[in-house]
């Protein structure tokens, strides 16, 4: 049985870039409409009792869409933290996005760039190859860097119901928001993995 992990900050800690609102729908209906979804799939199935991310990998739609969202929806929350105004890269993960985009700043440009020029409902995504170079990547729906075995470091939901409260059609405005909430201990945690 799969279940919805729990929030690692209260339901108000992104206040004011993601209203507490947008959390308890985005967090507490939504995600959690995802796992529900799935364990009434995966009842009675070979996949009743694999990991999220063995279903992820071997299974097909619908039990695929439902896991991987799950995956996605918790992958994207615990990356964030209480806004802060300086959320820069530092460590080896720096070093990493200096030889990609030569400063963090064009980095994050060319992120915020990727993520509001993203066409599909989806995510826009750091991920790393086996080679440790970084793309910045696109996805739609529910796929995900661990369908195509690239690591994810680092995401910006894209989809409307993750802003579209606070923010309506502003996109541009969430995804440069959204920065200050982005934990990057933990970025540079999962790198070092």
């Amino acid at each position: 049985m799969i279940t919805l992990e729990k929030l690692p900050y209260e339901v108000s800690a992104l206040e004011p870039i993601i209203d507490t609102q947008t959390i308890e729908l985005h967090y507490g209906k939504h995600h959690q409409w995802y796992v529900n979804k799935l364990n009434e799939l995966i009842a009675g199935t070979v996949y009743e009792k694999e990991s999220l991310e063995n279903i992820i990998k071997t299974s097909n739609w619908p039990i695929f869409n439902n896991a991987a969202q799950i995956w996605n929806h918790t992958f994207y929350r615990n990356q964030l933290q209480a806004p802060k105004e300086n959320t820069l890269a530092t460590g080896k993960i720096l070093d990493a996005i200096v030889a990609t985009r030569e400063s963090f700043e064009k980095f994050q440009e060319a992120m915020i760039a990727s993520a509001v020029g993203n066409f599909w409902s989806g995510r826009t995504w750091l991920v790393q190859h086996v080679d440790w170079t970084l793309e910045i990547l696109n996805t739609s729906n529910a796929w995900c860097p661990l369908t195509m075995d690239k690591k994810a470091l680092l995401t910006i939901d894209v989809r409307e119901h993750a802003y579209y409260l606070k923010y309506q059609n502003r996109r541009v405005e969430y995804v440069t928001n959204i920065w200050k909430c982005i934990n990057r201990d933990k970025v540079n945690e999962i790198f070092a993995q």
